[in-house]
């Protein structure tokens, strides 16, 4: 204790204990102030938009709802001029060609995440990276182009050896189409959801390849270090260090190729062949989605016809909030880091 009338005496390093004091108290200065102030305006707003957003398609949508009740989820038919109509095929069909466009969009990104960040040399690195973002600004319209006249051709061939010779499975099966018929024409299986959804997943690729990407190099370089001491070959230190430390980065960018996916309209409108019932069989010719749909009726809907696509919307917006939950709460139990070893 200082004595009375005694000058305090400096703190640890030097410093004036006041100094020490007043870190303790925890001051906020005004700039992080207003940092902290704009922050927590721009998240309010967001989700002031999410919910203007809400509001708008359900009060569009009201008049429909009120006609069709359940039946707007069970039905496959669209026929809103004469109250038949319902979101049963192209909300499946939604659902499947984003299914089908993530079950090839995940193992490439996250290829494509790792070897950039783990394996590319640090010249190439900095190109690689710019070309995936590049990739990711390319419009939906030039893919829609691309997978219409060049892609569609060379992937049916593909289609017709799966069906050929996995058609024992119900999802791979092709009605009306004899695979060992040499004379078989292609159109069997062209504008098909298989065909949709590999071009969809060209699409998200970027996307989530970037989120992952940014994960896998905040690895702690520490721990790296450590496995790489202890003997552990390259791939191991990424089993051991990396993809754990990354688990949240790999959960959010595949959610986040899924929302786009299931939101993807010009491409989609572009390649499928739309059929209102519920096309199981993804390589078969015909299919769907909410997006698609609300672009091809939107022009020539009544007023009635409108308040069902709004309707439509409605659902997918729906559908798109859940699945963007369901990946904050599989995020959030699984943060970056937390599992990840030395």
């Amino acid at each position: 204790m200082p004595r009375l009338g005694s000058s305090p005496e400096p703190g640890p390093e030097g410093g004036h204990p006041d100094d020490a004091r007043r870190v303790s108290r925890g001051r906020v200065e005004p700039v992080d102030r207003v940092f902290q102030g704009l922050l927590r305006g721009s998240g309010a707003g967001v989700l002031a938009i999410m919910l203007l957003v809400g509001v708008f398609l359900t009060y569009r949508a009201a008049q429909a709802l009120r006609v069709a009740r359940w039946d707007f989820i069970t039905t496959e038919a669209w026929e809103p001029d004469s109250h038949n109509f319902g979101i049963a095929a192209v909300l499946i069909g939604t659902v499947l060609i984003g299914v089908t466009a993530i079950c090839f969009a995940l193992p490439l990104a996250l290829g494509t995440a790792l070897y950039i960040s783990e394996y590319a040399p640090r010249k190439l690195k900095r190109t690689l990276i710019s070309l995936v973002d590049l990739m990711a600004a390319v419009p939906s319209v030039v893919f829609g182009l691309w997978g219409l006249f060049l892609f569609q051709g060379e992937v049916t061939g593909v289609s017709r050896w799966i069906s050929t010779y996995f058609a024992w499975i119900p999802v791979f099966e092709v009605d009306g189409a004899d695979p060992g018929d040499p004379l078989q024409t292609a159109t069997a299986y062209t504008s098909s959801t298989f065909i949709a959804g590999l071009v969809v997943a060209l699409m998200v690729t970027p996307i989530a390849c970037s989120v992952m990407r940014e994960t896998f190099s905040q690895a702690p370089q520490g721990e790296r270090e450590g496995a790489l001491a202890l003997g552990a070959t390259r791939w191991g230190m990424i089993r051991a260090v990396v993809l754990p430390y990354g688990r949240g980065g790999i959960i959010g960018g595949t959610m986040l190729g899924l929302g786009r996916a299931l939101g993807e309209t010009i491409a989609i409108f572009m390649i499928i062949s739309p059929v209102f019932k519920v096309q199981w069989h993804v390589l078969e010719n015909g299919a769907n989605s909410v997006s698609s749909l609300i672009a091809l009726r939107y022009g020539s809907a009544s007023s009635f016809g409108m308040s069902a696509l709004m309707a439509a919307g409605l659902a997918l917006f729906v559908l798109t909030l859940i699945v963007n939950f369901i990946a904050s709460s599989i995020a959030a139990r699984s943060r970056s880091g937390a599992g990840a070893e030395a």
